[in-house]
């Protein structure tokens, strides 16, 4: 005999019927903010407060933190989001649970924060990395040509 273990999956929230929460999500350029910036009741000041819901996806807090952040609008920005909440002692704690792009789907934009057990009072920490430099790497480059005949006019040309 065998058996299929399944997850239950959540009942869908109907967002007109239910009251949204207030999530406090504190934005880093980067890298995560250190764990000590929340601590004793601090905490970074770069918070942005959203009212959500807890089925919205981490693709839809990246838009919603674009529009407030419009630098992190450039295609292939990546946005790492990360939990922060406290111990029973008062030190908080980080637990990254997904990365999005901006304009390239992935595997975690369909992460909800329900999936990603997010307690009301958690924090969401996000580092923004901006794309990767797009110069030429040097091993692509155009072989550079020589001028005349000798070796003595090898230069590169300016243009």
């Amino acid at each position: 005999m065998t058996s299929v273990a399944t997850t239950p999956t959540a009942a869908p929230i109907d967002r007109e019927k239910t009251c949204p929460l207030l999530l406090r999500v504190f934005v880093n350029e980067g890298q995560h903010h250190l764990p000590d910036a929340y601590h004793r009741g601090r905490c970074p000041a770069s918070e942005l407060q959203i009212y959500t819901w807890k089925d919205a996806s981490l693709k839809e807090l990246t838009n919603l933190i674009k529009d407030v952040h419009p630098q992190a609008s450039a295609k292939g920005t990546m946005f790492n989001f990360a939990l922060a909440f406290p111990d029973r002692k008062g030190l908080f704690h980080f637990k990254e649970v997904g990365t999005t792009s901006v304009a390239h789907t992935g595997p975690d934009d369909r992460l909800t924060l329900q999936s990603v057990r997010l307690e009301i009072g958690d924090f969401m920490d996000v580092a923004i990395r901006p794309p990767p430099d797009e110069r030429v790497h040097p091993s692509r480059r155009a072989p550079m040509r020589r001028s005349g005949g000798d070796s003595r006019s090898f230069r590169p040309r300016p243009y």
